[in-house]
């Protein structure tokens, strides 16, 4: 009990500590972690006093972690599937049009660039096999907006970097995500099909059923995964759209239907319920769903608290002979060829023939921290393949870690300094935010933007946003005293308002 309450005290404490000191959640979660974790147990029989006598007894972890077992294992499973599951929902295919070329070589390109160049100085620089090396760069390609976004919030930028930044994080989780899903998907049918292999060569001579059971077994993970996804997707979206479900029952309806098809989708296909998850997650993100922000925003609070406990327990779970596995010079090239080369690289790649400085495309290669959902899978995959006996699996859960941590510590504090260097700060914020969307204040805001100022309408009444929006004016539905607004990097260049709404309140 004391162990249960605790995780949870210390996750929330962390999140607070994050939004006061503005800084990615992730950061302190890990430390706590780490802390109750491995840091604690260096003395597994207790802390003593100069005297001898027994001072206090470790309660965190006298074996490895906290609650060792096949609980554990299953309890992250179903956690990192609520997850990514969020992270589908938040991927819009036309959003995805609208944020433009950049972004969409970014995540296309960019992660075609990380995943091969990551993979290669894995395998050459710490001598792993090419698997488990492609695993660790399909780990690594995510960023995250719940990394992303405390670090730029205090940084003023132009609207293009900040957007890149912003929506690169936004969907290239789920992108990631599935790309590791697939390559851990084709390691682990590959495990069990060495002992194929080996069988055949001695009764035959041959090793060929190796390969056709492995990639049977790899495309029967994705028919399987993209089945249920859809399947739950289109179950989903009819019982909420015909009413089915009644409106108080949504949001626990819509968490327990992705815990079934996550489990049946396992049932069929060993490890295809991540994939079908985040499969279902896109079909509803990209449905005309009424309910959709409703149910993200459950999903969002339901993730942060997920979060929360899964960082700790991962952490905690992570020993003292698993850091030492990464202390090493090859490890540090390995982090360093992935910061300063392969990141530089994709950015660069990506963003050629765009409206980007050198400048500012140098600041976007520099902004790149690792997030959560990588460091969860990471634990989660490289679990199951020690459990397995893949060689060289062991390395998986603490290198993800190390650059997660390096990544997010280095960006962390050094972001700021690095766009004053490369001058890529706002100079002034000329930005006009207009509050209320009636027809003299689109009139205005029109005006304002064919004199080249930028404008941003904001009104709770959609109708006259979407008004607005006919007018190509750039335009919000939203409250000002909202979070997310506040939130939001894309509005760091506003430095003029005007309340032009007969609400007294503003």
């Amino acid at each position: 009990m004391l162990e249960l309450a605790g995780i949870i005290v210390l996750g929330i404490f962390a999140q607070w500590i994050a939004w006061k000191v503005k800084i990615p959640a992730i950061l302190p979660l890990i430390l706590i972690g780490l802390a109750v974790g491995p840091l604690s147990t260096l003395y597994p029989e207790g802390f003593r006093l100069e005297d001898g006598s027994q001072w206090i007894q470790p309660i965190w972890n006298t074996q490895k972690g906290f609650f060792p077992g096949e609980s554990l294992f299953y309890f992250v499973s179903l956690a990192i599937g609520i997850i990514l599951f969020e992270g589908g929902l938040t991927l819009k295919m036309t959003e995805i049009k609208k944020v433009g070329g950049v972004i969409g070589k970014l995540i296309s390109l960019g992660s075609i660039v990380t995943f091969f160049g990551a993979g290669v100085a894995a395998h050459y620089f710490l001598g792993l096999d090419w698997q488990v090396s492609f695993l660790f760069s399909g780990l690594i390609i995510v960023t995250g907006p719940t990394v992303i976004t405390p670090i730029l919030r205090n940084i003023p930028l132009r609207k293009d970097v900040s957007a890149v930044l912003k929506w690169e994080g936004i969907l290239i989780d789920p992108i990631g995500a599935l790309v590791a899903v697939l390559v851990f998907g084709f390691i682990s049918v590959n495990v069990p099909a060495q002992g194929i292999e080996e069988i055949a060569a001695q009764a035959h001579g041959s090793g060929g059923s190796y390969t056709k059971h492995a990639l049977l077994e790899f495309g029967k993970i994705i028919v399987i995964g993209f089945a249920f996804g859809l399947a739950g997707g289109f179950a989903m979206y009819h019982a909420v759209k015909r009413k089915v479900i009644p409106h108080y029952l949504l949001n626990v309806a819509s968490l327990s239907m992705v815990l079934l098809i996550f489990v049946l989708s396992d049932l069929f296909a060993h490890e295809s319920g991540l994939l079908a998850v985040v499969v279902m997650g896109m079909y509803l993100g990209n449905s005309d769903l009424p309910n959709l922000k409703e149910l993200l925003y459950f999903k969002e609070s339901l993730s942060v608290l997920l979060i929360s406990i899964l960082f700790i327990l991962l952490s905690a779970n992570i020993s003292i002979d698993d850091l030492l596995l990464i202390y090493n010079w090859e490890t540090a090239v390995l982090f360093a060829v992935v910061i300063f080369v392969v990141r530089p690289l994709g950015v660069f790649l990506s963003t050629t023939n765009s409206d980007l400085s050198v400048n500012e495309k140098l600041f976007i290669s520099w902004v790149g921290p690792r997030g959560i959902v990588a460091a969860g899978i990471a634990s989660l995959f490289g679990t199951k393949l020690v459990e397995l006996g893949v060689p060289g699996a062991q390395y998986i859960t603490p290198l993800v870690f190390g650059l997660v941590l390096v990544t997010v510590l280095l960006n962390a504090t050094t972001a700021r300094m690095v766009a004053s260097l490369l001058g890529v700060f706002l100079k002034k914020s000329e930005g006009i935010m207009i509050i209320g969307g009636s027809r003299v204040s689109r009139l205005i805001a029109a005006y304002l933007q064919k004199n080249n100022r930028r404008v941003v309408l904001i009104d709770s009444n959609k109708a006259n946003v979407e008004k607005a929006k006919e007018l190509g004016i750039d335009a919000l539905s939203a409250n000002i005293y909202n979070d997310d607004l506040s939130d939001n990097i894309e509005l760091s260049d506003m430095g003029y308002l005007l309340s032009m709404t007969g609400n007294d309140v503003y």
